[in-house]
């Protein structure tokens, strides 16, 4: 029997709790009435709620469904969820990871940034909860109730370090997770999302479903951001043969029989040379391996747009 104790913090108070991987394993997790404490749940979950808790720092790995914070003040959050809500919030730090469009409702002060965090179980969590770690439209905030001439959400500062906002666990039983808020070792890839473009040259590369695409994708972003480009957005979707017409245009017939075999993910960069940059990259390090990269500056703006419109349709956005 599941015992409902063993999935809830409930009236804490100055206290450092967590549950380690493994020990939630797919179930509804409940937090309530918590005071100036640190939580953290390194595992995936189905549902949580978040409570009336003041002053708490919170990590919550990968949730397959919703997350929702109500009357809560205060609180520096790490996020991985499906979907992601607040009600009646006010001051909420939250680096996330959302594959849908994050709501705040009658909520103020709040700020986000990018999900940023690795353990080596994370990655198998996501998969355990469904969540694809190249869908993460964390900017992107809808707010129900906004209120003219005020602004009740904004972004977090670009360099904000997360345990600056999240301390890791101090306790001896957490301290035996591994680690790392290193951005570049971050499970869920460092997009700039609805920040500022550096540059108006971007360029769309898609790598087709296959037993390296994270892998390949992740080595292109490494390689990228490495030369100075930045890295937009990513996207994780199938697409059927009228997709490919519409997004690849008249490259799309030999890459039609490549979307059989599952989603695409595809990577948005921005940086003045970013086509040229792409290009050599794939060309140097991807040599024998099948990837849209857009042709020209001119073509690559198109490209991201038609991608996106595409996914956005199909992803319900």
């Amino acid at each position: 029997m599941i015992d409902p104790k063993d999935y809830t913090f409930s009236g804490l108070k100055d206290e450092t709790v967590g549950r380690l991987p493994g020990k939630v394993a797919g179930q509804q997790f409940v937090i309530q009435d918590c005071e100036n404490c640190r939580i953290y749940i390194f595992d995936h979950s189905a549902t949580i709620t978040v409570d009336d808790c003041v002053n708490c720092q919170i990590f919550l790995g990968p949730i397959k469904g919703s997350v929702f914070f109500r009357d809560c003040k205060d609180c520096k959050c790490i996020v991985a969820c499906q979907q992601f809500r607040t009600r009646d919030c006010r001051k909420l730090e939250v680096f996330l990871c959302c594959a849908t469009q994050p709501i705040i409702e009658s909520s103020t002060g709040m700020k986000f940034g990018c999900f940023q965090y690795y353990y080596p179980e994370l990655a198998l969590q996501f998969k355990d909860a469904g969540l694809s770690i190249f869908n993460n439209i964390w900017s992107n905030i809808h707010d129900f109730t906004p209120v003219s001439g005020e602004n009740n959400w904004g972004l977090l500062p670009e360099n904000a370090v997360v345990q600056d906002y999240v301390p890791l666990p101090s306790s001896e039983e957490l301290k035996a997770v591994r680690i790392s808020t290193d951005a570049t070792r971050s499970i869920i890839p460092i997009t700039r999302g609805q920040r500022q473009k550096s540059s108006d040259e971007s360029c769309l590369a898609v790598f087709f479903a296959g037993d390296y695409t994270t892998a390949n994708a992740r080595k292109l972003i490494d390689e990228m951001t490495g030369k100075g480009f930045q890295l937009v957005q990513t996207k994780e979707v199938s697409m059927k043969a009228e997709d490919a017409h519409r997004v690849f245009q008249q490259c799309a017939s030999e890459f039609i029989p490549l979307l059989e075999k599952g989603p695409v993910v595809a990577l948005e960069f921005d940086g003045d040379g970013a086509v040229e940059g792409c290009q050599s990259t794939v060309n140097d390090v991807f040599s024998g391996t099948k990837i849209f990269v857009s042709e020209s500056k001119a073509s690559a703006s198109q490209d991201v747009d038609n991608f996106y419109n595409f996914a956005d349709m199909q992803m319900g956005i």
